[in-house]
């Protein structure tokens, strides 16, 4: 049997069995398998581009396309993937509009295509049954629902050494059994595997990682079309400069299309990892992994990053109720719940910058308490009411030369711009800095200078900073699908802060009277309203905040005031009680115990 033969035998077969074209008449569909043309396409090919005329549209029979844009300044926009069963570019041919996106070829693919005059004749022989059919199809696109692969299919994952196969072979294989957790995956060396294995194999796992002998440049080349992501092998000790093998890659059309990452592989015993700023510099991967050799925590987290079952916890501001952080992050220690990326605002970014570090529990809870009670000088009341200089020093001691690159786990700390106006994300440079920006109020302390702008206490316009960890949990496509779990704990409670309304002014003197009096100030302190007015703009968006994440923790600390940092132990043990009620609730989590 001819190999025309066996893929139209093919073709016939995923229309009958897919959930869309199998719902058609037996005899309209065999009309339509007559009338596709079979076409291969290499990766990286494009098979439709922007702009052009809408003429035909496309059945994946076997690889993967891919939808993008390229924006006004260059910069590419990756859209959904095209698996086996799905179509692409019907509702612009049936509509006669132009193309509005490019479509490539992830994977070398066959794709079968039809064309405006075959489906015109298609639709005069099966009127009723193929106008329903198009229809449903364009009505679902406008709407952006999105299709169901019909058949399962392996993730493809090539592991390719920078220098050493021998390290890279020990990484497939390392990651091979942590994928296991999430549903069959097999390691294999790909040079043992040709396109037909290739095709059965996809059908037995749902991850395939294969090993790329760099020896052989054109088995590598061809790995690397197959391939749905890219994860390239170094030694810390090696060079950060481009290898031969990735500037060989970089001419595949389909380069700029992958998801493409860089394991760097430290000893056991490492303390810190290498500067992963110099790795990331010179090369277009989405994030750097520092690895410690045998240690097995660091391959599940790559694994869940692979495997877009990554966890991150999002912890926001609140003065001394933000130690119940502490207590969330027990029991997720004790459930196994895992913490891949932290960041957080304020109190929050504080507590996440230990926790990346690699810090036990205890430690950052006395850590915190002696910092938060540390005590601060006023100063002249030119830019702020306290210097902010023993913050600094004490911030300095705390975390060293640390930089955020430096870290096993990612971490960010978010803080507000005055300059821009917007929230800035910091996910590199000092980890200090980043800490004291995230943990300076607006008139309290003096901002933070950073490249001329200056930064401040993020609350006034995200106290849980949600968005930022949704921007840093997958690429552009699963940034807008919504990639991983997102678990976001907010210790903000909304008080009131009113006074009688008999009242006409606040008076300075009928509060000291009051404190002078043992009753308590008649109106509320000047602590209270610069943190009220540096928490309004969070409060706002908080309902939109926190419809952004996957899981929300709200202990219930309302009894607890601000400043309550002695009591940072109770404080804990809230947060820890209220955390272990709500897992017991919650649905197994990717790569939880």
């Amino acid at each position: 049997m001819s190999i025309a033969s066996v893929a139209r035998d093919k073709l016939r077969e995923l229309l009958r069995s897919s959930r869309a074209f199998g719902a058609l008449a037996e005899g309209t569909v065999d009309d339509l398998a007559a009338v596709l043309e079979l076409e291969e396409v290499a990766g990286g090919q494009h098979v439709m581009s922007e702009g052009e005329t809408a003429d035909s549209m496309l059945v994946v029979v076997s690889g993967r396309l891919r939808v993008s844009r390229r924006n006004p300044d260059g910069s590419l926009s990756l859209y959904n993937e095209i698996c086996p069963g799905e179509t692409v570019g019907e509702t612009g041919m049936v509509l006669g509009e132009v193309r509005y996106a490019d479509v490539t070829a992830l994977r070398d693919s066959l794709v079968a295509r039809l064309r405006r005059e075959p489906f015109e004749e298609l639709l005069r022989r099966h009127p009723v049954e193929l106008n329903r059919f198009f229809a449903q199809a364009v009505y679902q696109k406008l709407r952006h629902v999105p299709q169901v692969a019909e058949q399962a299919r392996a993730h493809i994952i090539a592991v390719i050494a920078l220098h050493d196969a021998s390290l890279a072979r020990q990484v497939a294989s390392d990651l091979a059994g942590a994928l296991g957790n999430f549903g069959p995956a097999a390691e294999f060396p790909g040079a043992t595997v040709d396109g037909r294995q290739l095709d059965q194999l996809e059908q037995q796992f749902e991850f395939l990682i294969l090993s790329a002998d760099t020896a052989d440049s054109s088995r590598t080349r061809r790995l690397f079309r197959q391939a749905d992501q890219i994860v390239f092998v170094a030694d810390s000790m090696e060079s950060p400069e481009l290898s031969a093998i990735e500037v060989l890659l970089s001419e595949e059309q389909g380069f700029i299309m992958k998801r493409k990452h860089l394991a760097l592989v430290h000893p056991a015993a490492a303390e810190r990892p290498g500067d992963l700023q110099d790795w990331r510099a010179v090369r277009d991967v989405e994030r750097v992994y520092p690895l410690r050799s045998g240690l097995g925590a660091d391959m599940a987290r790559l694994a869940r990053f692979l495997g877009s079952r990554a966890v991150g916890v999002v912890l926001g501001g609140g003065g001394a109720r933000g130690f119940s952080h502490l207590g969330v992050l027990r029991a997720f220690e004790e459930c196994g719940v895992p913490v891949d990326l932290i960041g957080g605002n304020s109190m929050g970014a504080l507590i996440g910058a230990q926790y990346a570090c690699g810090m036990a529990l205890d430690e950052i809870l006395d850590n915190t308490r002696r910092f938060a009670l540390g005590g601060e000088r006023p100063t002249l009341p030119l830019i702020s009411l306290l210097s902010g200089k023993r913050l600094e020093r004490d911030l300095r001691r705390m975390f060293g030369d640390t930089r955020i690159e430096q870290l096993w786990r990612p971490f960010f700390a978010s803080a507000c711009n005055l300059s821009r106006a917007c929230t800035t994300v910091q996910d590199s440079g000092p980890l200090w800095r980043a800490v004291l920006a995230s943990n300076s109020p607006a008139g309290l302390l003096p901002p933070v200078v950073w490249n001329g702008d200056l930064l401040v206490d993020g609350a006034i316009l995200d106290n849980v900073p949600v968005s930022a960890m949704r921007g840093r949990l997958g690429t552009p496509l699963e940034r807008r699908r919504g990639n991983g779990t997102i678990i976001a704990v907010d210790v903000d409670l909304r008080e009131q802060l009113c006074v009688d309304p008999e009242m006409a002014r606040l008076s300075v003197w009928r509060n000291l009277r009051g404190y002078l009096g043992g009753q308590g100030g008649q109106s509320p302190s000047i602590a209270a309203i610069l943190y009220r007015a540096g928490h309004v703009g969070g409060m706002h968006e908080r309902s939109r905040t926190m419809a952004m994440a996957d899981y929300c923790l709200e202990p219930p600390v309302a009894a607890f005031p601000l400043m309550a940092y002695r009591r940072a132990a109770d404080i804990a043990e809230v947060g820890y009680r209220h955390a272990m009620a709500q897992i017991a609730q919650w649905p197994a989590l990717p790569g939880r115990r």
